[in-house]
């Protein structure tokens, strides 16, 4: 690549180093010693990739980043810090920074993080206002989501920890998955590991490895995780489950790219991407003293935060359709659609597990009914016991003060068909419309409630 490259760097001998590297690799280096001479070049040539020292003698380098990106937001900049300043390149890739070097690095390290970012310069990305197609195994085009495609488009070449927060369900593997699949690492392996499903005794083991004898029952040597993810990436699923001692570990292999497999005397360099997930809110436990804060700022450093079904807009039926056509190929069904009234409701439901629950829901459907679309009478019985949700604001279970309880006199001469309707039409109208929130009140399952409002709608229709 021959693309010119600005160079801002105020030491002379690392300036003369960098400058050599780039050169070696067949770049062309403009450089600057200063914020003023940098900002003065950048405005005159609009250079596509600045390497830029965020401690420079007279402006803050945070600060130049963001003027320059100001004047051409599409501008990769990776940053350079000391390792004491680590927590700086976090504010910096915030900000807007592409990538960050800590010194001190290797040249191939160097190099790589360059030529990644000018390669990306090359590919198109959509504009904040533009849509994004779907990346990966995601469905669905909700504003929500489209954040979140032009995220991980944005992230994937870098080289940057990214941490996916989101609740149960909401794909956060999904969303480690498309990043590899989308970087130059996708040739390599993805190695998936979920923190909170292997005994804390046998996770250094899993994500380090160990020699054969190294401790009872270690009849044989073993990779890690983490040497396995050699060359591509390692996800750490569920990462606050970590216990402290192995969060120091995991601290130090960030910091030198190193593993020591339990029992070996020496260390062992890897190349690796760590991508990591949870469905806590990190800094929550790093108030409570569950986890690091020096850990916290070298994983949290660019955060893509996955939403909940609910606040997915339509997406809530596109992906069920979706979903619903692969289990009826699966089972041999013949279901294509949702009716509009199941549409509706599952509009309404809250999913507290998210996809993975609509996933069961739909898959307990398909097994048990067959036609070209899902109705009302297919639902499960108890599907609204299985969809409560107990995040959500309680619900007032008795009528303000003010309201007029209908009494055992506007009752009298009435059939139990018609007080049960009155009672039914009259919760519905206090929430507002919603036949979940009046369900939970009633302590019934909504298919029942939304059966009979149809079966009442038809009646009055044919004048019964």
């Amino acid at each position: 690549m021959t693309k010119s490259l600005l160079l801002i760097e105020d030491t002379p001998s690392l300036q003369m180093i960098y400058k050599s590297v780039l050169e070696s690799g067949g770049h062309t280096v403009k450089t600057a010693t200063t914020a003023e001479d940098g900002l003065a070049l950048f405005r005159k040539e609009k250079h596509q990739v600045v390497l830029l020292d965020l401690m420079l003698p007279d402006r803050d380098g945070l600060d130049l980043m963001k003027d320059c990106l100001a004047l051409k937001p599409d501008a990769k900049f990776i940053v350079i810090t000391a390792n004491g300043s680590i927590n700086r390149a976090v504010d910096a890739m915030r900000a807007g920074a592409y990538e960050f070097l800590v010194k001190p690095f290797n040249e191939q390290r160097f190099l790589h993080a360059v030529e990644t970012a000018l390669t990306d310069t090359a590919s198109p990305t959509a504009k904040n206002g533009a849509s994004v197609e779907p990346v990966g195994s995601f469905i669905g085009s909700s504003t929500a989501m489209q954040q979140v495609y032009r995220k991980i488009r944005s992230v994937s070449r870098s080289m940057a920890t990214v941490f996916i927060t989101g609740e149960s369900g909401t794909g956060k593997e999904i969303c480690a998955q498309a990043l590899h699949d989308h970087s130059n690492r996708a040739s390599g392996p993805f190695v998936p590991l979920n923190c909170g499903a292997i005994p804390s005794d046998l996770l250094e083991s899993e994500v380090f490895g160990h020699l054969k004898g190294s401790f009872t029952g270690a009849i044989s040597d073993k990779p890690g995780a983490a040497a396995v993810a050699d060359g591509g990436t390692l996800f750490l699923d569920e990462i606050c489950e970590l216990d402290m001692n192995l969060q120091a570990k995991l601290l130090r292999f960030l910091q030198t790219s190193s593993i020591q497999p339990v029992g070996a005397s020496h260390p062992q360099k890897v190349n690796v991407r760590i991508i990591c997930a949870s469905n806590r809110d990190p800094m929550e436990e790093v108030r409570q003293g569950r986890f690091r804060e020096d850990l916290y700022y070298r994983l949290y450093v660019v955060p893509i935060h996955l939403p909940p079904l609910r606040d997915r807009d339509n997406d809530v039926v596109e992906v069920a359709e979706t979903e619903l056509r692969k289990y009826a190929e699966i089972e041999g069904k013949q279901f294509r659609r949702l009716s509009p009234e199941v549409q509706s409701l599952f509009r309404e439901l809250p999913w507290p597990g998210n996809i993975r629950q609509m996933k069961n829901v739909l898959r307990t459907i398909v097994v048990m009914n067959d036609g070209p679309q899902v109705t009302m009478d297919m639902l499960p019985d108890n599907l609204q016991d299985e969809l409560t949700y107990t995040a959500t604001i309680p619900i007032q279970t008795s009528p303000p003060e003010e309201t007029t309880a209908v009494g055992l006199d506007g009752l009298i001469g009435k059939t139990l068909a018609e007080i049960e309707r009155q009672v039914i039409e009259e919760t519905i109208a206090y929430f507002d419309g919603s036949i979940p929130k009046a369900s939970k009140v009633l302590d019934v399952s909504p298919s029942t409630i939304y059966r009979k409002v149809e079966a009442w709608k038809k009646a009055d229709r044919n004048g019964f």
